[in-house]
Parts: structure tokens; C-alpha cells; sequence
């Protein structure tokens, strides 16, 4: 298993795809994407476009689905929920389709959705991606994070870093056996430097100081949590995604 770290879309190879990718937005979409799932989601399909997520929306009964929107942090007008998993629970959540575009998390997707498998991750759900990864075991994997508008984002390299350092813990093996380039490795020292120190990161990196302006220190806590999920959502087909 080769494992490449890209830290925006906009990084990856345009010419190939690898066996399995993984989107990754700690703040929030792919945290906010296993809280619904945790929470009872049926499925969740993501759009960058927030025309084609309504229309879409309307072929399933009002009580069926919800229409998650967030640009700039912030819930999209006329939408039920915005961005962040403390919007999930059984009673808001279960049995039911969420329709969702944020500002970077569902465009992450949409550039990756073509490889033959998809994965999201965040840090809530770490080993759990871990695991499956070493149950698949895929010849190559792109760690793809989301960013913003096309920037690098600390947070989506640092759990990067945190997948490929479980993995290498569980195989034994070393950079020269499972590296596929040198923001791989980049990620990995990132996370060693960090990894008892999560929620501190958040605070520091720029997308957490634009919720922190938002007084949004809540989703910040929950975002930075390991391990605490035992859920792998994964693409069904392009643009929709399940727990198998």
C-alpha cells in the first residue's frame, strides 16, 4: 500500500486516479458527515452546487430528507442545517437523506469521485479508516484534504498524518516501505508534533480562527476528538455515500 498526501484538491494528479481515495475535512464536512450517519442517516449526497442539491432534494418527501447548506462557515439561507455535527441526532437525523454542499469538503469529493474506491475520514473516525484500509488493503491511496477555496488547511494534513502513522504502527512498516511522497511524510512529523495537543491545533489554524470569530468553539472540541467513532462512510456511487 502506497500512500500519497495531497492537501488540496486542486494538488492532485489530473492524468490518474489511485485505488482508493480518501476526502478528508476535519472542519467540518467529513466530521459532519459521520456524526449524520452515527446520528441514523440513511445516505448522504454531496454537491458543490447548491441549485442541483434543491432540485435533487425534491424527488424525496419533505420528511425523508434534509438540506444541509454552508458557505463561509455558516448555514446557507432556507436550508435546515448548516455545517457542524452537533447539528445530528436520532430524532433530527434518522432514517432520512441528507443533501449537502459546503464550502470545500463536497468539491474535495466531487474531484476525487472517479477512483474505484471512496472514503471519507476525519479525526473522530481515524481508526476506523485505519482499519478498513488495512482490510482492503488497496494498492495505492490518495489522502486528499480539502482545504480552503484552494489553500492548505493544518487540520485536514494533521489527520492525514494521523492515518498514515496508525498504519505504520499497525504494519511495522517505514517510510521507505509505504511512502508515496514527501507530503506523506510531511504530514506524518505534523502530527507527531501535534498529537496530544488536537483542540490546540484548532484554535491555531486559520479555518478554526474563522469559527472562533463565529463563537463556534463547540464544533472545534467535537472535531478534535480521536478515535471516538467506528464509522467509515464510503461512495456508493458518484456523489452518494453510505455505511456498508
Amino acid at each position: 500500500m502506497k500512500l500519497f498526501v495531497y492537501h488540496t484538491p486542486e494538488e492532485t494528479p489530473v492524468d490518474s486516479l489511485p485505488a482508493c481515495a480518501i476526502a478528508i475535512d476535519v472542519l467540518r464536512a467529513t466530521t459532519t458527515m459521520a456524526a449524520a450517519f452515527a446520528a441514523g442517516a440513511e445516505a448522504i449526497e454531496a454537491f458543490s452546487d447548491l441549485d442541483k442539491l434543491v432540485q435533487a432534494s425534491e424527488e424525496y418527501p419533505p420528511e425523508k430528507r434534509l438540506l444541509a447548506g454552508e458557505r463561509g462557515g455558516q448555514r446557507v439561507d432556507g436550508f435546515d442545517l448548516g455545517n457542524s455535527p452537533r447539528d445530528h441526532s436520532p430524532e433530527q437525523t434518522a432514517g432520512r437523506r441528507l443533501f449537502m454542499s459546503t464550502t470545500n469538503g463536497t468539491r474535495c469529493l466531487q474531484r476525487i469521485q472517479m477512483a474505484p474506491s471512496v472514503m471519507t475520514a476525519a479525526l473522530t473516525t481515524r481508526q476506523a479508516v485505519v482499519e478498513k484500509l488495512l482490510s482492503k488493503q488497496p494498492e495505492t491511496v490518495w489522502l486528499v484534504g480539502s482545504g480552503w477555496e484552494g489553500t492548505y488547511s493544518l487540520e485536514d494534513t494533521v489527520c492525514a498524518g494521523a492515518i498514515i502513522h496508525s498504519l505504520m504502527a499497525a504494519t511495522g512498516q517505514s517510510f521507505g516501505d509505504c511512502i508515496g511522497n514527501d507530503s506523506a511524510i510531511a504530514a506524518v512529523a505534523l502530527y507527531e508534533r501535534w498529537q496530544d495537543r488536537m483542540l490546540e491545533l484548532m484554535h491555531t489554524a486559520s479555518h478554526g480562527q474563522r469559527l472562533l470569530r463565529l463563537n463556534n468553539t463547540a464544533d472545534l472540541e467535537y472535531c478534535a476528538r480521536l478515535d471516538v467513532m467506528d464509522i467509515v462512510p464510503e461512495q456508493e456511487r458518484p456523489g452518494v455515500l453510505v455505511t456498508p
